[in-house]
Protein backbone atom coordinates (compact mmCIF):
# COMPACT_ATOMS: atom_id res chain seq x y z
CA UNK A 1 0.00 0.00 0.00
CA UNK A 2 1.51 3.15 -1.04
CA UNK A 3 2.07 5.78 1.16
CA UNK A 4 -1.29 8.17 0.11
CA UNK A 5 -3.15 5.30 0.58
CA UNK A 6 -2.07 4.23 4.32
CA UNK A 7 -4.11 5.91 6.74
CA UNK A 8 -2.66 6.69 10.49
CA UNK A 9 -4.38 8.32 13.69
CA UNK A 10 -1.78 9.48 16.62
CA UNK A 11 -1.39 11.27 19.41
CA UNK A 12 1.35 13.89 20.50
CA UNK A 13 0.76 15.89 23.71
CA UNK A 14 -2.53 17.58 23.54
CA UNK A 15 -2.96 17.01 19.75
CA UNK A 16 -4.43 14.31 17.66
CA UNK A 17 -2.36 13.88 14.28
CA UNK A 18 -4.51 12.36 11.47
CA UNK A 19 -2.88 11.40 7.79
CA UNK A 20 -3.87 9.17 4.38
CA UNK A 21 -6.35 8.38 3.08
CA UNK A 22 -9.66 7.81 5.32
CA UNK A 23 -11.60 5.99 3.42
CA UNK A 24 -13.44 2.78 4.28
CA UNK A 25 -10.76 0.26 3.38
CA UNK A 26 -9.04 1.78 5.83
CA UNK A 27 -11.93 2.10 8.42
CA UNK A 28 -11.02 -0.94 10.23
CA UNK A 29 -7.41 -0.39 10.53
CA UNK A 30 -8.45 2.74 11.77
CA UNK A 31 -11.18 1.88 14.12
CA UNK A 32 -8.91 -0.56 16.08
CA UNK A 33 -6.09 1.84 16.48
CA UNK A 34 -8.26 4.43 17.68
CA UNK A 35 -9.47 2.14 20.28
CA UNK A 36 -5.91 1.49 21.45
CA UNK A 37 -5.11 5.37 21.74
CA UNK A 38 -4.43 7.02 24.73
CA UNK A 39 -6.13 10.32 24.47
CA UNK A 40 -5.08 13.44 25.59
CA UNK A 41 -5.87 14.22 29.37
CA UNK A 42 -5.89 18.30 28.38
CA UNK A 43 -8.97 20.24 28.59
CA UNK A 44 -8.11 21.83 25.17
CA UNK A 45 -7.25 19.32 22.76
CA UNK A 46 -6.67 20.04 18.70
CA UNK A 47 -7.13 17.54 16.22
CA UNK A 48 -4.52 18.08 13.06
CA UNK A 49 -6.22 16.88 9.63
CA UNK A 50 -4.08 18.81 7.12
CA UNK A 51 -2.05 15.28 6.12
CA UNK A 52 -5.63 13.76 5.31
CA UNK A 53 -5.03 13.43 1.37
CA UNK A 54 -8.77 11.33 1.00
CA UNK A 55 -11.78 11.20 2.46
CA UNK A 56 -15.26 9.24 1.90
CA UNK A 57 -18.68 8.65 4.43
CA UNK A 58 -16.97 5.99 6.20
CA UNK A 59 -13.68 8.09 7.20
CA UNK A 60 -15.61 11.31 7.99
CA UNK A 61 -18.22 9.32 10.27
CA UNK A 62 -15.05 7.56 12.33
CA UNK A 63 -13.17 11.47 12.46
CA UNK A 64 -16.54 12.55 13.55
CA UNK A 65 -17.32 9.78 16.03
CA UNK A 66 -13.75 10.11 18.04
CA UNK A 67 -14.32 14.01 18.05
CA UNK A 68 -17.91 13.66 19.66
CA UNK A 69 -16.95 10.68 21.88
CA UNK A 70 -14.09 13.35 23.25
CA UNK A 71 -16.40 16.55 23.76
CA UNK A 72 -18.94 13.75 25.49
CA UNK A 73 -16.00 13.31 27.90
CA UNK A 74 -15.73 17.31 28.56
CA UNK A 75 -13.02 18.12 26.40
CA UNK A 76 -12.76 20.85 23.72
CA UNK A 77 -12.19 19.80 20.51
CA UNK A 78 -11.10 21.86 17.22
CA UNK A 79 -10.16 20.47 14.09
CA UNK A 80 -7.86 22.04 11.95
CA UNK A 81 -6.14 21.72 8.37
CA UNK A 82 -8.79 19.60 6.92
CA UNK A 83 -9.46 20.06 3.08
CA UNK A 84 -13.08 22.57 2.63
CA UNK A 85 -14.79 19.35 0.54
CA UNK A 86 -13.73 16.73 3.60
CA UNK A 87 -14.80 19.17 6.36
CA UNK A 88 -17.88 19.62 4.42
CA UNK A 89 -18.32 15.82 4.48
CA UNK A 90 -17.81 15.99 8.15
CA UNK A 91 -20.15 18.76 8.58
CA UNK A 92 -22.84 16.78 7.04
CA UNK A 93 -22.43 14.15 9.15
CA UNK A 94 -22.64 16.02 12.45
CA UNK A 95 -25.77 17.93 11.70
CA UNK A 96 -27.34 14.68 10.13
CA UNK A 97 -26.42 13.28 14.22
CA UNK A 98 -27.59 16.22 15.84
CA UNK A 99 -30.72 15.93 14.18
CA UNK A 100 -31.70 12.17 14.74
CA UNK A 101 -30.85 13.25 18.45
CA UNK A 102 -33.33 15.91 18.32
CA UNK A 103 -35.81 13.49 17.29
CA UNK A 104 -34.64 10.73 19.53
CA UNK A 105 -35.32 13.08 22.90
CA UNK A 106 -38.68 14.56 21.11
CA UNK A 107 -39.59 11.35 20.01
CA UNK A 108 -41.86 10.96 17.03
CA UNK A 109 -44.32 13.90 16.14
CA UNK A 110 -47.87 13.06 16.23
CA UNK A 111 -48.53 13.01 12.98
CA UNK A 112 -46.67 9.68 13.25
CA UNK A 113 -47.96 8.33 16.20
CA UNK A 114 -51.76 9.23 14.83
CA UNK A 115 -50.94 7.02 12.13
CA UNK A 116 -49.60 4.44 13.68
CA UNK A 117 -52.43 4.25 15.93
CA UNK A 118 -54.81 4.45 12.99
CA UNK A 119 -52.92 1.78 11.68
CA UNK A 120 -52.67 -0.23 15.13
CA UNK A 121 -57.11 0.11 15.26
CA UNK A 122 -57.31 -0.84 11.69
CA UNK A 123 -55.12 -3.84 11.76
CA UNK A 124 -57.31 -4.71 15.63
CA UNK A 125 -60.63 -4.24 13.41
CA UNK A 126 -59.91 -6.89 10.87
CA UNK A 127 -58.79 -9.16 13.01
CA UNK A 128 -61.96 -8.67 14.91
CA UNK A 129 -64.02 -9.02 11.74
CA UNK A 130 -62.11 -12.42 10.91
CA UNK A 131 -62.85 -13.59 14.46
CA UNK A 132 -66.18 -12.94 14.12
CA UNK A 133 -66.76 -14.45 10.65
CA UNK A 134 -65.13 -17.81 11.54
CA UNK A 135 -67.40 -17.54 14.54
CA UNK A 136 -70.62 -17.36 12.80
CA UNK A 137 -69.98 -19.69 10.57
CA UNK A 138 -68.81 -21.69 12.99
CA UNK A 139 -72.38 -20.91 14.73
CA UNK A 140 -74.52 -21.83 11.69
CA UNK A 141 -72.86 -25.30 11.20
CA UNK A 142 -73.58 -25.89 14.86
CA UNK A 143 -77.04 -25.17 14.79
CA UNK A 144 -77.75 -27.22 11.69
CA UNK A 145 -75.63 -30.19 13.13
CA UNK A 146 -76.70 -29.96 17.04
CA UNK A 147 -74.71 -33.51 17.38
CA UNK A 148 -71.45 -31.96 16.79
CA UNK A 149 -71.92 -29.11 19.99
CA UNK A 150 -69.76 -30.22 22.61
CA UNK A 151 -72.85 -30.50 25.14
CA UNK A 152 -70.17 -31.77 27.95
CA UNK A 153 -67.92 -28.59 27.89
CA UNK A 154 -71.56 -26.63 27.38
CA UNK A 155 -72.44 -28.17 30.32
CA UNK A 156 -69.74 -27.26 32.23
CA UNK A 157 -69.96 -24.07 31.78
CA UNK A 158 -73.45 -23.45 32.12
CA UNK A 159 -72.81 -24.81 35.91
CA UNK A 160 -69.59 -22.40 35.93
CA UNK A 161 -70.98 -19.16 34.77
CA UNK A 162 -74.80 -20.23 35.51
CA UNK A 163 -75.50 -22.06 38.34
CA UNK A 164 -72.25 -20.70 40.56
CA UNK A 165 -73.14 -17.40 39.58
CA UNK A 166 -76.51 -18.13 41.82
CA UNK A 167 -75.63 -16.36 45.15
CA UNK A 168 -73.58 -13.05 44.06
CA UNK A 169 -76.51 -12.45 41.54
CA UNK A 170 -79.14 -13.11 43.74
CA UNK A 171 -77.65 -11.00 46.75
CA UNK A 172 -76.93 -8.30 44.12
CA UNK A 173 -80.16 -7.50 42.70
CA UNK A 174 -81.90 -8.43 45.62
CA UNK A 175 -79.97 -5.36 47.22
CA UNK A 176 -80.19 -3.15 43.80
CA UNK A 177 -84.06 -3.74 44.24
CA UNK A 178 -83.91 -2.57 47.95
CA UNK A 179 -81.82 0.73 47.08
CA UNK A 180 -84.22 1.77 44.05
CA UNK A 181 -87.62 1.15 46.50
CA UNK A 182 -86.21 3.19 49.10
CA UNK A 183 -84.79 6.18 47.41
CA UNK A 184 -88.28 5.87 45.48
CA UNK A 185 -90.58 5.97 48.71
CA UNK A 186 -88.67 8.96 50.24
CA UNK A 187 -90.43 10.95 47.24
CA UNK A 188 -93.64 9.28 46.11
CA UNK A 189 -94.50 9.56 50.28
CA UNK A 190 -94.68 13.36 50.19
CA UNK A 191 -96.66 13.45 47.79
CA UNK A 192 -99.18 10.36 48.62
CA UNK A 193 -98.45 8.24 46.05
CA UNK A 194 -97.36 5.01 47.72
CA UNK A 195 -98.93 2.96 45.54
CA UNK A 196 -96.70 4.08 42.24
CA UNK A 197 -93.70 2.50 43.84
CA UNK A 198 -94.51 -0.47 42.07
CA UNK A 199 -94.32 1.03 38.76
CA UNK A 200 -91.10 2.36 39.85
CA UNK A 201 -89.41 -0.87 41.13
CA UNK A 202 -91.11 -2.82 38.49
CA UNK A 203 -90.29 -1.53 34.86
CA UNK A 204 -87.09 -0.11 35.78
CA UNK A 205 -85.97 -3.47 36.77
CA UNK A 206 -87.40 -5.88 34.73
CA UNK A 207 -86.76 -3.78 31.70
CA UNK A 208 -83.64 -2.18 32.08
CA UNK A 209 -81.66 -2.55 35.39
CA UNK A 210 -81.61 -6.55 35.76
CA UNK A 211 -80.13 -7.20 32.42
CA UNK A 212 -77.74 -4.89 32.52
CA UNK A 213 -76.50 -5.36 36.23
CA UNK A 214 -76.88 -9.28 35.25
CA UNK A 215 -74.31 -8.40 32.45
CA UNK A 216 -72.00 -6.34 33.87
CA UNK A 217 -71.15 -8.78 36.38
CA UNK A 218 -70.88 -11.58 34.09
CA UNK A 219 -69.03 -9.73 32.07
CA UNK A 220 -66.45 -9.25 35.04
CA UNK A 221 -67.00 -12.81 36.42
CA UNK A 222 -67.23 -14.80 32.98
CA UNK A 223 -65.71 -12.68 30.34
CA UNK A 224 -62.59 -12.29 32.03
CA UNK A 225 -62.38 -16.14 33.32
CA UNK A 226 -62.71 -16.55 29.31
CA UNK A 227 -59.89 -14.41 28.43
CA UNK A 228 -57.56 -15.91 31.28
CA UNK A 229 -58.05 -19.74 30.40
CA UNK A 230 -57.73 -19.32 26.75
CA UNK A 231 -54.61 -16.54 27.16
CA UNK A 232 -52.90 -19.35 29.25
CA UNK A 233 -53.39 -22.17 27.36
CA UNK A 234 -51.65 -20.58 24.24
CA UNK A 235 -49.00 -18.73 26.40
CA UNK A 236 -48.44 -22.59 27.79
CA UNK A 237 -48.90 -23.84 23.71
CA UNK A 238 -51.64 -25.96 24.49
CA UNK A 239 -53.98 -24.06 21.52
CA UNK A 240 -50.75 -24.71 19.19
CA UNK A 241 -51.04 -28.48 20.45
CA UNK A 242 -54.77 -28.39 19.70
CA UNK A 243 -54.04 -27.25 16.27
CA UNK A 244 -52.03 -29.68 15.55
CA UNK A 245 -54.11 -32.45 16.33
CA UNK A 246 -56.98 -31.03 13.53
CA UNK A 247 -59.32 -29.59 16.14
CA UNK A 248 -60.18 -25.76 15.43
CA UNK A 249 -59.73 -23.30 18.83
CA UNK A 250 -63.17 -21.62 18.02
CA UNK A 251 -65.16 -25.20 18.09
CA UNK A 252 -63.04 -25.92 21.35
CA UNK A 253 -63.12 -23.09 22.97
CA UNK A 254 -65.48 -20.16 21.97
CA UNK A 255 -68.86 -22.31 20.46
CA UNK A 256 -69.47 -23.94 24.19
CA UNK A 257 -68.95 -20.83 25.83
CA UNK A 258 -70.92 -18.69 23.12
CA UNK A 259 -74.28 -21.13 23.76
CA UNK A 260 -73.63 -21.18 27.16
CA UNK A 261 -73.88 -17.59 27.79
CA UNK A 262 -76.97 -17.69 25.63
CA UNK A 263 -78.84 -20.47 27.52
CA UNK A 264 -77.86 -18.76 30.91
CA UNK A 265 -78.00 -14.86 30.63
CA UNK A 266 -81.62 -14.95 30.05
CA UNK A 267 -82.14 -17.74 33.32
CA UNK A 268 -80.07 -15.54 35.44
CA UNK A 269 -82.02 -12.25 34.15
CA UNK A 270 -85.52 -13.97 34.88
CA UNK A 271 -84.06 -14.75 38.41
CA UNK A 272 -82.70 -11.50 39.20
CA UNK A 273 -85.45 -9.90 38.27
CA UNK A 274 -88.22 -11.88 40.79
CA UNK A 275 -85.29 -11.40 43.48
CA UNK A 276 -85.12 -7.48 42.89
CA UNK A 277 -88.94 -6.79 42.25
CA UNK A 278 -88.57 -9.08 46.41
CA UNK A 279 -86.21 -6.69 47.41
CA UNK A 280 -88.55 -4.24 46.01
CA UNK A 281 -91.49 -5.51 48.17
CA UNK A 282 -89.86 -5.39 51.31
CA UNK A 283 -89.00 -1.84 51.48
CA UNK A 284 -93.01 -0.80 50.71
CA UNK A 285 -94.11 -3.18 53.35
CA UNK A 286 -92.11 -1.41 55.81
CA UNK A 287 -91.81 2.22 54.27
CA UNK A 288 -94.82 2.85 52.71
CA UNK A 289 -97.58 0.29 54.29
CA UNK A 290 -97.97 -1.45 50.38
CA UNK A 291 -98.88 -5.23 51.28
CA UNK A 292 -97.92 -7.92 49.69
CA UNK A 293 -100.92 -8.33 47.77
CA UNK A 294 -101.22 -4.94 47.21
CA UNK A 295 -97.91 -5.12 45.42
CA UNK A 296 -98.56 -8.20 43.56
CA UNK A 297 -102.40 -6.29 42.70
CA UNK A 298 -100.46 -3.72 41.30
CA UNK A 299 -97.74 -5.22 39.60
CA UNK A 300 -100.13 -7.30 37.13
CA UNK A 301 -101.56 -4.01 35.85
CA UNK A 302 -98.97 -1.65 35.86
CA UNK A 303 -96.07 -3.89 34.50
CA UNK A 304 -96.83 -4.99 31.11
CA UNK A 305 -95.60 -8.20 29.65
CA UNK A 306 -93.95 -6.19 27.23
CA UNK A 307 -91.42 -4.56 30.06
CA UNK A 308 -90.80 -7.88 30.59
CA UNK A 309 -89.63 -9.38 26.86
CA UNK A 310 -88.17 -6.22 25.71
CA UNK A 311 -85.72 -6.72 29.00
CA UNK A 312 -85.06 -10.59 28.55
CA UNK A 313 -85.06 -9.96 24.59
CA UNK A 314 -81.36 -8.31 25.50
CA UNK A 315 -79.53 -11.05 27.46
CA UNK A 316 -79.19 -13.72 24.68
CA UNK A 317 -77.36 -9.97 22.81
CA UNK A 318 -75.24 -9.22 25.80
CA UNK A 319 -74.13 -12.82 26.67
CA UNK A 320 -72.83 -12.64 22.71
CA UNK A 321 -70.99 -10.15 23.20
CA UNK A 322 -69.66 -10.81 26.72
CA UNK A 323 -68.19 -14.31 24.82
CA UNK A 324 -66.94 -13.13 22.03
CA UNK A 325 -64.74 -10.16 23.47
CA UNK A 326 -63.82 -12.55 26.16
CA UNK A 327 -62.77 -15.16 24.01
CA UNK A 328 -61.29 -12.92 21.00
CA UNK A 329 -59.15 -11.09 24.00
CA UNK A 330 -57.50 -14.87 24.74
CA UNK A 331 -56.80 -15.28 21.50
CA UNK A 332 -54.79 -12.39 21.25
CA UNK A 333 -52.71 -13.08 23.74
CA UNK A 334 -49.04 -12.89 22.76
CA UNK A 335 -46.33 -12.50 25.52
CA UNK A 336 -46.38 -13.92 28.89
CA UNK A 337 -48.07 -13.82 31.99
CA UNK A 338 -48.68 -10.17 31.46
CA UNK A 339 -50.01 -10.12 28.43
CA UNK A 340 -52.84 -12.47 29.91
CA UNK A 341 -53.24 -10.02 32.76
CA UNK A 342 -53.26 -6.60 30.35
CA UNK A 343 -56.04 -8.39 27.77
CA UNK A 344 -57.72 -9.83 30.69
CA UNK A 345 -58.54 -6.12 31.95
CA UNK A 346 -59.39 -5.18 28.31
CA UNK A 347 -61.37 -8.27 27.84
CA UNK A 348 -64.03 -6.88 30.99
CA UNK A 349 -63.71 -3.01 30.18
CA UNK A 350 -64.77 -3.58 26.29
CA UNK A 351 -67.19 -6.38 27.36
CA UNK A 352 -68.94 -3.61 29.88
CA UNK A 353 -68.77 -0.94 27.32
CA UNK A 354 -70.28 -2.59 24.85
CA UNK A 355 -73.21 -4.27 26.79
CA UNK A 356 -73.82 -0.69 27.76
CA UNK A 357 -73.99 0.88 24.34
CA UNK A 358 -75.87 -1.86 22.94
CA UNK A 359 -77.83 -1.28 25.50
CA UNK A 360 -78.92 2.45 24.71
CA UNK A 361 -79.03 1.36 21.54
CA UNK A 362 -82.05 -0.65 22.47
CA UNK A 363 -83.51 2.03 24.26
CA UNK A 364 -83.40 4.85 22.02
CA UNK A 365 -85.33 2.61 19.33
CA UNK A 366 -88.05 1.22 21.55
CA UNK A 367 -88.63 4.84 22.16
CA UNK A 368 -88.75 5.33 18.87
CA UNK A 369 -91.45 2.02 18.37
CA UNK A 370 -92.83 3.41 21.15
CA UNK A 371 -92.56 0.13 22.74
Amino acid sequence: MSVEQQATISVSGNVIHCRGAWTLPNVTELERRSGKLRWPDAHDVTCDAGEVTAMDTGGALLLYRNLDSLRRAGRSVSLHGLKPEFAELVQLIETSARQARVADLRGPSWEARLSQAILRKQEAAVHALAFLGETAVMFGRSLMRPQAIRWRALLRVVELDGVRALPITGLLMFLVGIVIAYQGAEQLRKFGTNIFIVDLVGISLVREISPLIVAILIAGRSGSAYAAEIGTMKVTEELDAVRTLGISPIDLLVLPRSFALVVTLPLLTVYADVLGVFGGMLIATNQLNVSFAEFLARFEEAVAVRHFLIGLAKAPFFAIIIAMVGCYQGLQIRGGVDDVGRHTTIAVVQSIFLVIVFDAICSVLTNWWDI
